[in-house]
């Protein structure tokens, strides 16, 4: 699937359901690697209702051209993201809705082990201008950051 092996290692870190996604779109060429993203967009689940009232609340990814907020939680070592995002912006739309699927179920650890540039193993540098990709790395690092934040505060609830 890679010909360079530092990208197939990078594949080899991520959990399962990531490397599935990663894979789909590595046999898909450039030019449907955005519908394939514009799909995604479309999966992506509204805001909980519980949290709909806490927006301010959220984290909001600055990087992204389009408002995008993120409340991490973490419970049982498993770690759930939960995204606002409007529709009006299907390329972080679909790229929130690629991590929060791909990385679903996984614990804190294979959250932080999954590459910062899942962007390039998805192919989507080929597609998507410098400025889009910078967003979406950030939005990743946001979600390894709270990861961080959210499971020292478990960890500390649990003493």
């Amino acid at each position: 699937m890679f010909d360079d092996p530092n990208l197939a290692e990078k594949w080899q870190a991520c959990p399962p359901a990531l490397q599935e996604i990663i894979a789909e779109f590595q046999e898909a060429p450039p030019s449907v690697r955005i519908e394939y993203m514009v799909d995604f967009a479309e999966t992506l689940p509204d805001l909980p209702a519980r949290l709909a009232d806490k927006r301010d609340q959220m984290e909001q990814v600055h990087e992204c051209q389009s408002p995008v907020f993120l409340h991490t939680e973490v419970e049982d070592g498993v770690v759930h993201f939960y995204f606002d995002i409007p529709r009006e912006a299907p390329t972080v739309r679909g790229y929130a809705s690629i991590l929060s699927e791909g990385l679903e179920g996984a614990s804190p650890e294979q959250v932080l082990a999954t590459p910062d540039d899942v962007y390039r193993l998805l192919g989507l540098h080929e597609a998507i201008s410098h400025l889009r990709l910078r967003g979406l790395h950030s939005l990743l690092v946001y979600m390894k950051r709270q990861t961080v934040v959210v499971s020292q505060a478990v960890g500390n609830n649990d003493r």
